[in-house]
């Protein structure tokens, strides 16, 4: 009798455990490095009693690699524009029932109905922002208004490339006037010679961590995401944010629900988690990427508000292209990239 007294209380403590942990329920979310504020994790949890079970990764070909078999067990991913349309048209995203996110009246209409997601069937505006050139001002007497400068000679060693191959080719393709979405063949050739051509002067081709070899002066010149300068100028007074001439890429990220996710409606309840404003405040506050949130955004203090990095003129923005999914001709990209990286400096 004694035995089975403990064992029943024993049972009852499993019991209390599971139903004070939200029943054990997980969430699995795929981000890129650094890309929101840890902390928010312990509030959902707090709210929901839902634990996240967090990964990251440093491009959207590598989430694309490893969502696309269908055996990732992710819940909640967050791809750029160009990798939403290609993964709809792949069947690769649950349809997200807007319904169950009410907190999307936060998000500003002017990023809604996006060329990559007409209907807002499958994605949720996250952040926005531009891809210029981080300068150090000690080491760049010269303006830093063209992509022209990351060919010039005076700065071999200097420079930082991305070490992606959309975001690589884009400055080339923008220097010598074209599209960075170009599927013409000649022209994807002449930013490819741009490219071998450059790099003798390039001292690495970076992830996340450019942000913090020009915080630390490692380098005078880099392609960099709007948010990452902003980071890397706060820490580092002597560093400044160009968007060139030529223009560039402007890009959007959103959250999404790969095809086959176990937790669904958890993910449903993240992703409006996502939205509230005081969670997208601490994310863009943390990231210093721009929110899709106007509610959070008019929280913001009015330097973060009102700076040209953070949220660009209109005017700035005139040359610049969103990605879109190239189709078959992506395997070009992939070839003329396996190229550059295999050409010896």
């Amino acid at each position: 009798m004694k035995r089975t007294i403990v064992v029943l209380f024993a049972l009852v403590a499993v019991l209390f455990c599971l139903a004070a942990c939200g029943g054990g329920e997980r969430l699995y979310v795929f981000n890129w490095g650094d890309y929101l504020d840890e902390d928010i994790f312990d509030e959902f949890e707090k709210e929901t009693g839902i634990r996240v079970i967090y990964e990251t990764y440093d491009s959207n070909e590598t989430m694309y690699a490893k969502i696309k078999p269908g055996n990732a067990s992710y819940d909640v991913a967050f791809p750029s524009d160009y990798m939403i349309e290609k993964m709809i048209k792949e069947d690769m995203l649950e349809k997200i029932d807007l319904g169950n996110i009410p907190n999307l009246e936060h998000i500003g209409n002017s990023f809604m109905n996006m060329p990559y997601d007409r209907e807002n069937e499958y994605s949720v505006p996250y952040m926005w922002g531009t891809v210029g050139i981080l300068y150090n001002t000690d080491m760049v007497s010269e303006p830093v208004d063209s992509w022209n400068i990351l060919w010039d000679e005076k700065y071999k060693g200097q420079i930082f490339m991305y070490d992606s191959q959309r975001d690589a080719f884009a400055p080339a393709l923008k220097k010598l006037g074209f599209s960075v979405n170009t599927t013409d063949s000649d022209e994807l050739q002449q930013a490819k010679n741009e490219l071998i051509f450059q790099k003798p002067l390039v001292q690495a081709y970076l992830g996340d961590s450019v942000k913090d070899k020009m915080v630390g002066n490692e380098g005078a010149l880099a392609v960099v995401y709007s948010g990452d300068a902003i980071y890397a100028i706060f820490e580092n007074p002597s560093l400044d944010y160009a968007l060139p001439v030529e223009g560039s890429n402007l890009w959007f990220d959103a959250m999404v629900i790969p095809k086959g996710a176990k937790n669904k409606a958890n993910a449903e309840k993240f992703i409006n988690f996502m939205c509230e404003p005081k969670i997208a405040l601490a994310n863009t506050e943390y990231v210093g990427y721009s929110t899709v949130n106007l509610t959070a955004y008019d929280m913001l203090a009015d330097d973060i508000k009102y700076d040209d990095v953070y949220w660009p003129d209109v005017n700035l923005l005139e040359n610049c292209e969103v990605f879109i999914d190239l189709g078959s001709f992506t395997a070009e990209y992939d070839k003329a990239w396996t190229e550059v990286m295999a050409a010896t400096p």
